[in-house]
């Protein structure tokens, strides 16, 4: 990703959606600012490991999904250029 663009983790927001939670709410529960959910699902802000584990938890999923994301962005990336 190059100066301000954002890649939108939209497979999170379908996750927490359908759990019929808010971006506070998970926030609350994974014990960090709604600020930085917020930003880790617009891309804004990639997931620290310690982050991911904890929103993983909230949400019921394999922690390692984040990573998986950016791996399969930064190859997609990769193939346009």
């Amino acid at each position: 990703m190059k100066g301000g663009e954002h890649i939108t983790r939209q497979w999170l927001i379908d996750i927490r959606k359908k759990k019929s939670m808010t971006q506070q709410s998970v926030a609350a529960k994974a014990k960090i600012a709604r600020s930085t959910y917020a930003m880790i699902e617009s891309g804004e802000r990639n997931a620290s490991v310690p982050n991911a584990k904890k929103i993983s938890k909230v949400l019921d999923l394999e922690w390692t999904i984040f990573f998986e994301d950016e791996c399969h962005n930064s190859c997609n990336v990769k193939k346009v250029i």
